[in-house]
């Protein structure tokens, strides 16, 4: 059945959008399945699995942190670690530079901006995000790669309010991209939509989905 649903999920899928399965609570099994039908990103919120799941299963799969990452755990999961997508202060990317310096690696992350309405998300808001990129330290943040933004909607059925907030993040996106210390980074994503609001952030224009129990069913 997983292999069959991530099949026919990635047949709606735009060309040029990424699909990150999440598998968070999933087994390594569950996991595997996926894997054999060509699926290489996978998504985890739990460093402790992540680090187990990592280490049970194919050196090539491409690893996604989706999770509220803790200053305290980002050197469990730097050695490998495909893509961050929760980074939400400065101090959490002085951090991950950190540990990329001791790995010998430069680490690729997203910078998570706060859209929704619900106070219990985290994320920048563009000032602290313009203050950020123009600060002394973050020019000197050497093994840290900025790959994009990620967003969260408001959990709601509201598909307007949902809208209003994808397109926001959009914005900013191009925005951003303008941005001098950017230029030469690889600020290609934008990561936003999962299983309940996906198409309508491809139809603002997502290039990376989040799903999991749209291919793995409920969570445990």
């Amino acid at each position: 059945m997983i292999q069959e649903k991530i099949v026919s999920l990635k047949k709606t899928l735009p060309l040029g959008v990424k699909l990150v399965a999440v598998s968070k609570k999933k087994t390594a099994a569950d996991i595997q399945a996926a894997y054999e039908t060509g699926q290489l990103d996978f998504g985890e919120n739990y460093v402790q699995e992540l680090v187990d799941k990592y280490e049970a299963l194919p050196k090539d799969i491409h690893w996604h942190f989706i999770g509220h990452l803790q200053r305290n755990k980002v050197k469990y999961i730097a050695p490998f670690v495909h893509l961050i997508h929760g980074v939400d202060s400065l101090k959490l990317l002085k951090e991950i530079n950190k540990q990329g310096k001791k790995c010998e690696r430069q680490i690729h992350v997203l910078l998570q901006v706060h859209i929704a309405k619900e106070e219990s998300k985290f994320g920048f808001d563009e000032q602290e995000i313009v203050d950020m990129l123009d600060s002394d330290t973050f020019a000197e943040l050497n093994h840290v790669s900025i790959r994009g933004l990620m967003g969260m909607a408001t959990n709601t059925k509201d598909l307007e309010v949902v809208k209003q907030e994808f397109t926001g993040l959009r914005e900013l996106y191009h925005k951003l991209r303008q941005h001098e210390a950017l230029s030469h980074q690889h600020f290609t994503e934008l990561s936003m939509g999962m299983t309940q609001d996906y198409p309508t952030a491809i139809e603002c224009g997502s290039s990376m989905v989040r799903i999991g129990s749209a291919i793995f069913g409920a969570r445990n």
